[in-house]
């Protein structure tokens, strides 16, 4: 689509739920079916390839194709993540600061050709292909800072996501209460939705948290994510009615 979904508290609600469906279907395939971390990334981002294109191509716009985009970049990432920090070794650190690099080079790009990173109006089909080459690499940057958190320190699946959290709402009250740019307050919230998410996906999957498994889990967020977004279009249908 050319324009974003309206920016409200169910998109940061669908947002959430797409990043620990991705985190937790990313393990389910690369681990559950054995695909590996190699293999698995590489069918995840081809399928998050075509719909990339199908999206960037589209005349109309398209909720359902920017969330399908969204929960494939999110599954997407959680494997190039778990490759690049476990297959070659890179370890958490290094792999987020790997991320962080790759997505400061994403912005400097947009903010070279264009005259702001600003996500509201309509967007170029530059601006778009960029939009979208950052949440990919905010999806993996979430899924090795994520994991940094969860294994790397003290904090475990449980301290990390309510540390998180903690950022997220001073986010949330930057932008409501200061003169930060939107923009900015987006990205920063963008970019630390992506761990909770791991972290979350981690503590509902793993021994350490509710020992639900990558299946069961994925089945239960995936409920939720259709159910916020049958919601969300209700309430949407009812203020077209109202107005």
């Amino acid at each position: 689509m050319k324009k974003l979904p309206t920016i409200d508290a169910q998109y940061w609600a669908l947002i959430l739920s797409a990043t620990t469906l991705g985190e937790t279907a990313g393990d389910l395939i690369s681990m559950s079916l054995n695909l590996g971390y190699a293999l698995g990334s590489i069918a995840l981002v081809s399928l998050f390839i075509v719909a990339l294109a199908v999206e960037l191509n589209a005349q109309v716009k398209s909720a359902f194709l920017y969330w399908l985009v969204v929960v494939l970049a999110s599954t997407s990432g959680t494997t190039i993540s778990d490759f690049v920090t476990r297959s070659l070794k890179l370890g958490y650190g290094w792999g987020s600061l790997l991320m962080i690099s790759i997505l400061a080079l994403i912005f400097i790009v947009w903010r070279l050709s264009a005259p702001s990173i600003s996500i509201n109006g309509q967007l170029t089909f530059k601006t778009r292909a960029l939009y979208w080459s950052a949440i990919l690499v905010s999806s993996t940057l979430g899924t090795a800072f994520g994991d940094f958190l969860a294994n790397g320190t003290s904090l475990g699946f449980g301290g990390g996501t309510f540390l998180l959290a903690g950022c997220l709402l001073l986010v949330g009250l930057a932008a409501g209460l200061t003169p930060i740019p939107k923009s900015l307050c987006y990205w920063m919230a963008i970019v630390i939705t992506h761990p909770i998410g791991a972290t979350m996906g981690d503590y509902l999957t793993k021994p350490q948290g509710l020992h639900l498994g990558n299946v069961w889990s994925s089945l239960l967020l995936l409920c939720i994510f259709a159910f916020i977004a049958i919601i969300s279009r209700f309430s949407a249908s009812s203020v077209r009615m109202a107005g």
